[in-house]
């Protein structure tokens, strides 16, 4: 297939892309047969030289659709392949193609992906690659980093008080994981720090908007609602844990060794 026919499949997919009924699924099929099309080509082949810059410029392009498709999609499992393949054209290719405008945005994205997974070791690592400049100079990169010395200083708040400024329906996605993770964090804590909270009070520590998600949640993990009491109780979830502990009889078989060996002795 010829450089003019794959540009014009690209085209095709970037349309219905832009459609405001757009169909994921029919997109995703259409990306699928473009990206076989672009194998065919040779476009993700070894050795690239000056001659392929027109084919890898598109391959390139074609795998940031991707990555942006699969968000909305929300299946991030699809965004990390298509962003580990899209790394090579970032770094390898970096000198031979034109610089793409949607690098650092899906870099930024990635890296929200890694805070939100709590793989920090492979965000740091990810940063060490990023030209230093763009450390705060970028703002999808900037946002990124400010996350993380959010959530190594602790400012959960921090954290969650940048929702309303999160740039993108991408970054929001990852947003939401993140707080997710937080809030999975601050209710271990809470269990082993309290027997029980007022439901305001834990609403407000884990972030929810309502008494209805709280309660949810709190429904999730095995917490007790007093309704009486306005309260929630995380004992619940120790107690059931514990449930079968026979304790009284422990007791009364270490009360029997403890005779038999006064008597041995």
């Amino acid at each position: 297939m010829s450089i003019q026919a794959l540009k014009q499949e690209y085209e095709a997919l970037q349309r219905q892309l832009q459609a405001s009924n757009y169909n994921v699924q029919q997109c995703t099929a259409a990306l699928t047969k473009l990206r076989i099309n672009l194998v065919k080509a040779g476009a993700f082949k070894t050795g690239a030289q000056a001659s392929d810059v027109e084919l890898l410029t598109l391959a390139r392009d074609v795998l940031e659709t991707g990555a942006y498709l699969s968000l909305r999609a929300k299946d991030v499992a699809a965004f990390e392949r298509y962003i580990a393949q899209l790394n090579t054209f970032y770094t390898d290719y970096s000198k031979l193609l034109p610089p793409s405008k949607n690098m650092y945005h899906l870099i930024g994205l990635n890296l929200l992906r890694f805070l939100s997974q709590n793989k920090l070791s492979e965000f740091h690592t990810a940063l060490e690659v990023i030209d230093p400049d763009e450390l705060h100079k970028n703002p999808h990169i900037k946002q990124a980093v400010d996350l993380e010395q959010y959530l190594m200083e602790g400012s959960y708040n921090k954290v969650w008080n940048t929702r309303s400024s999160i740039s993108g329906e991408e970054f929001a996605l990852f947003h939401d994981i993140l707080i997710a993770t937080i809030r999975n964090e601050i209710a271990g804590c809470s269990e082993k720090a309290y027997d029980a909270l007022p439901l305001q009070d834990a609403a407000t520590l884990l972030f929810f908007k309502s008494l209805e998600e709280l309660l949810n949640f709190a429904n999730e993990r095995g917490w007790e609602i007093n309704p009486a009491e306005q309260k929630i109780f995380f004992n619940a979830t120790n107690t059931t844990e514990n449930a079968g502990i026979p304790q009284d009889k422990i007791i009364r078989q270490t009360l029997t060794y403890a005779r038999e060996l006064e008597r041995i002795v």
